[in-house]
């Protein structure tokens, strides 16, 4: 069949010997392929998700092109490289026009779920800080936006109002709990935004989904040596990443309580690397972005309930319910403890 993987994976490499599914991942199809001569992953970009797929392909083919300028600087940190098919072409689309793309695959690699000492914090923290020192000479403007409205916070709110204007709320104390969240907290979603637009923020390059699985550590020396899942990379501001990353990385799921803990060593290792390009306004808005983002996703996952779990898959009808209430309980943590987390900031600034 000329739309199957294996058919697929043979316009790359030939013979195919193995193919397997790939990850956990809920966007993309994902393979881990071996051939003769290599063993590469191979992805189907999901068009639902990402209506412009070749937008995707030029953000990484020019990643690629600004990484090889300057070879050294990836000696740290290993971006996947693209591969081209037999007939040296970026990609291959198949006969539904659907976009795949074959990476290289690293080895000897592994990505968790949860933290569980100091070192890997320090890891993260490193390993997004030099991802954004290695593109933080590439002009933003040259990359495609492939989410628009992707962590536009506002955008996220008006369409909750929208939403909920049209539902009919059960009066259940979990619900009602979210929507005074939300009510209260409201002006969060306008802070970084307006910065921005003020030009206290500089657009960059950012990852746009740094969550704690997409790093990927090496086996026998614990390091992270990788980062993936680069199709959000787009431009945009910094502070959505260390944001997002801290949130995944610092949250107790057993009391939805903030690490404090875990957020001094993801922040101080993040610094050291990125600190160099920081400005004064980029540290005045890092306790923002580290309350935003719980609520950004609360909000989503709570708009996502109420329209009946069209976008978040599920496994029962009350799940981004509580996934919201996992995500407002968060924020509502870091907020008690906003003293400590701008003290710390305060600590390390340069």
């Amino acid at each position: 069949m000329k739309n199957s993987p294996h058919f697929i994976a043979e316009q790359f490499f030939t013979p195919v010997s193995e193919l397997t599914p790939l990850g956990n991942g809920l966007i993309n199809d994902t393979f881990w392929v071996k051939a003769e001569s290599s063993q590469f992953v191979l992805q189907r970009i999901n068009r639902t998700v990402f209506p412009k797929p070749l937008h995707i392909m030029d953000n990484l083919l020019r990643l690629n092109e600004h990484l090889e300028k300057t070879p050294e600087k990836s000696v740290k940190l290993k971006i996947p490289a693209l591969l081209k098919t037999l007939s040296n072409d970026d990609y291959y689309l198949d006969e539904q026009n659907d976009c795949w793309r074959a990476l290289e695959f690293i080895e000897n690699t592994e990505s968790l779920e949860k933290l569980v000492n100091l070192e890997q914090a320090r890891q993260v923290g490193f390993a997004l800080g030099y991802f954004h020192y290695l593109l933080s000479d590439l002009e933003p403007s040259l990359l495609h936006d492939t989410l628009p409205g992707f962590h536009i916070a506002p955008d996220y709110l008006r369409h909750y109002q929208t939403i909920l204007t049209i539902t009919v709320l059960q009066a259940e104390p979990d619900s009602l709990y979210c929507v005074d969240f939300i009510a209260n907290n409201r002006y969060l979603t306008e802070n970084l935004e307006t910065a921005k637009a003020q030009g206290l923020l500089a657009l960059r390059v950012i990852h746009g989904d740094p969550k704690l699985n997409n790093f990927l550590f090496d086996r026998a020396s614990k390091k992270i040596i990788s980062l993936i899942d680069l199709d959000t990379i787009k431009p945009g501001l910094v502070h959505y990443d260390i944001g997002d990353c801290l949130r995944s990385c610092c949250h107790k799921p057993e009391s939805n309580e903030f690490d404090l803990a875990l957020c001094e060593v993801i922040l101080e290792s993040y610094l050291s690397e990125a600190g160099a390009f920081f400005s004064a306004s980029d540290y005045d808005y890092l306790y923002t972005a580290i309350q935003l983002l719980p609520f950004e996703l609360g909000l989503r996952f709570y708009t996502d309930f109420l329209e009946g779990n069209r976008y978040f898959k599920v496994t029962d009808p009350k799940q981004n319910l509580n996934r919201a209430l996992a995500q407002f309980r968060l924020c509502e943590s870091i907020t008690a403890q906003e003293l400590a987390i701008k003290t710390l900031i305060k600590q390390l600034r340069r």
